[in-house]
């Protein structure tokens, strides 16, 4: 078990380690000079080369890594460009606002599919599960941004129950947010938890035609215990895959839908600061979430590590 820990955690901090030099690498890579983009077309030879003095653009493209990584590890990714604020405190003030809407969405996203899978599956070709799989296609189909116009339409010009849009800048309270967190967790729940009811109904039906759950049967257990203790466990593991990387989506997909409603998060920062060409800001937002992504992988896997015996004996079976 150890090993497989051990095995899991050294794949995830090199996964990191890859993805800092790609984004590194990506931004460097951008066509135009940061320095002429700041002063402008007008500004002199002379003022360019001493601003990109300050900002270390002068340096060796390595060096410049190695002393933003090892800043990124203390927490301090640099100063913005635009607001010449510390990137790490303004990134951490979008990035709370964007956890109040991810919260919001894992639970209801997460716990809705997988009843809604689990039902399909156990139901299958019942009407139970022919609409429910009609409505996942549905979203599976839609982009994100549809969504959240449509439900703009329904739910906040049709009937006015919710902002269309947030007012507030990215200082704001959580009580002057929630009413405008709904919206925007809805929208992405219902991408979301498509995909997780149709992985979850497969697993049902693949694990209930299984033979150790018919065994289960013929020993006269209750279909609800049959369920719940032997067919969920099993069914869960290829579904906990499909959940990370629709969690770790939540980063990409909440830049979208954050757009739309003008909310204050982790994506409308993304996108102003590529506009602006916040090389920092960009910088830190992207290695922020490729930490996401494999921090996601990883409680997947350590998480059907907890739920098959199998791989957590393997090492001593040897």
């Amino acid at each position: 078990m150890l090993a497989f820990v051990a095995r899991r955690v050294a794949a995830a901090i090199g996964t990191l380690f890859l993805s800092s030099v790609l984004v590194f690498l990506a931004l460097q890579a951008l066509p135009g000079d940061v320095a002429t983009q700041i002063l402008g077309k007008d500004a002199t030879p002379d003022a360019v080369a001493a601003l990109r003095k300050q900002l270390g653009l002068d340096q060796p493209a390595w060096e410049r890594y190695f002393d933003w990584i090892k800043g990124a590890l203390h927490g301090d990714f640099g100063t913005s460009l635009v607001s010449g604020k510390p990137v790490g405190g303004e990134v951490a003030q979008y990035l709370g606002n964007s956890a109040l809407i991810a919260v919001v969405t894992i639970v209801f996203a997460v716990t809705g599919s997988l009843v809604l899978g689990i039902l399909a599956g156990l139901y299958r070709d019942r009407w139970a599960d022919h609409l429910i799989s009609t409505v996942s296609l549905v979203g599976m189909s839609v982009p994100e941004f549809v969504v959240a116009t449509v439900l703009v339409l329904c739910f906040s010009v049709a009937l006015p129950w919710f902002p269309a849009v947030v007012l507030y800048g990215p200082d704001a309270s959580v009580g002057q947010l929630m009413p405008a967190v709904w919206l925007p967790a809805l929208a992405l729940a219902i991408v979301m938890a498509a995909y997780i009811v149709r992985m979850a109904r497969t697993s049902v039906i693949d694990v209930m035609a299984s033979e150790y759950v018919t065994t289960a049967r013929l020993k006269g257990l209750s279909t609800w215990r049959v369920v719940t203790r032997h067919a969920l466990p099993s069914a869960l593991l290829p579904t906990l895959h499909v959940i990370a990387l629709n969690v770790a989506w939540l980063v990409g997909g909440v830049a979208v839908v954050e757009n739309v409603f003008n909310y204050p998060g982790i994506g409308k920062l993304m996108l102003t600061s590529v506009q602006n060409r916040d090389l920092p800001v960009v910088q830190a937002v992207a290695l922020i979430s490729a930490v996401v992504y494999v921090v996601c992988n990883l409680a997947a896997d350590l998480g059907a590590m907890a739920l098959n015996p199998k791989l957590r004996t393997r090492g001593r079976t040897r």
